[in-house]
């Protein structure tokens, strides 16, 4: 099945100026609670999307990248969090802006793809009337107008049988509809910037690879930021302008597409591009996953994150976090990039040094 890219709605203004549509700088989430001690879960960082480019963010589970656009979207609770540093979306503050604010960016400027298909539409709401909330929210559509918009909408993202689909509930659908129902909640404005959080998981890898094509689309035809985060290498490779590797809510690594891919720097990247199977690799050849897991990891002010996992770390590792230093475009946060002078000590598959 092909997909017919969402163009643009006059709804839906342009970026003024060449400077970068959205700005993260500083970005800080921590989580506390009465009787324990805070959560850092994203923990100073920086980037920026411009216009008609496409970032990736990927990690693994619980590295922060989730965190971090629920804190962009202002999705995250009041209470027991704490959100500092700078967000700003072609110029405006979204930190600290008022919910009336924030609600007339969300659908209209700015809009979000949830990672879980079958739990983020509403079970009770007919599709049709989750779809039209937004076009008469944010577009000022009378029920027939915004309906006739809707079956559009559905048949550009591959829907069949649009008009009828507007009276089923989400259960009544499969999960690869569900996900290109809420992309069409997403689409319906023609944002400016799409976030788009895990927006294939779960979905089989024909549904996946017309999602992404969608998505593409998009981003050609209508100029919108797109910022995807994923653990999938593969989906990155072919969908992203520039990527940030993310581990311990830190970003360890920043390039452009093909310099990332083409010379990987931080172990942590090495370790996750040598996890992806390989259509160019031997029959048999074992992948090489990266020692331990997510939660063997140390705080970023007792040293590098990565260290309980790495394969390059040395005892000057431990002590003060590395700083992100940047060269030529590529930044990476490591005392041993690969490149660099340095002994490889070993780790065991539990993430203990030998």
């Amino acid at each position: 099945m092909t997909t017919t890219p969402v163009t643009g709605h006059a709804g839906g203004r342009r970026p003024s100026g060449d400077g970068p549509l959205l700005q993260v700088r500083d970005l800080s989430v921590r989580f506390t609670r009465k009787g324990r001690a805070p959560v850092t879960a994203v923990d100073s960082v920086s980037f920026e999307v411009a216009a008609g480019r496409s970032v990736g963010i990927v990690g693994e589970s619980g590295s922060g990248k989730s965190v971090t656009s629920l804190a962009i979207m202002g999705l995250l609770p009041k209470r027991g969090v704490d959100v500092a540093g700078s967000v700003t979306f072609d110029g405006e503050q979204l930190l600290g802006m008022s919910d009336d604010r924030r609600r007339s960016l969300r659908g209209a400027e700015m809009a979000m793809v949830f990672q879980d298909p079958m739990s983020s539409l509403n079970p009770v709401v007919p599709i049709g009337v989750q779809v039209t909330e937004v076009l008469r929210r944010h577009r000022d559509m009378n029920k027939a107008e915004a309906r006739d918009e809707a079956v559009d909408l559905l048949r550009r993202v591959g829907i069949p049988e649009a008009q009828r689909r507007l009276k089923d509930y989400p259960h009544q659908l499969s999960g690869g509809m569900r996900q290109r129902a809420l992309i069409a909640i997403a689409l319906a404005c023609s944002p400016r910037l799409l976030v788009a959080d895990e927006p294939t998981t779960a979905l089989d890898v024909t549904i996946q690879a017309q999602i992404l094509d969608l998505l593409r689309g998009l981003v050609a035809e209508t100029g919108t930021a797109l910022v995807l985060i994923t653990h999938d290498l593969g989906v990155v490779a072919g969908m992203c302008d520039d990527v940030h590797v993310m581990y311990g809510g830190r970003l360890v690594e920043s390039a452009d597409r093909h310099e990332l891919f083409a010379r990987p720097e931080h172990p942590y990247t090495h370790g996750l591009l040598a996890s992806v199977p390989r259509l160019d690799s031997p029959r048999g050849e074992p992948l090489t996953p990266i020692p331990g897991s997510p939660t063997l990891t140390r705080p970023w002010s007792t040293g590098c994150a990565f260290e309980p996992r790495c394969t390059r770390a040395q005892p000057d590792c431990l002590g003060s976090a590395p700083a992100m230093e940047a060269q030529h475009g590529h930044a990476v946060r490591c005392l041993y990039p690969y490149g660099a002078p340095g002994p490889a000590s070993v780790v065991d598959p539990n993430g203990e040094r030998a």
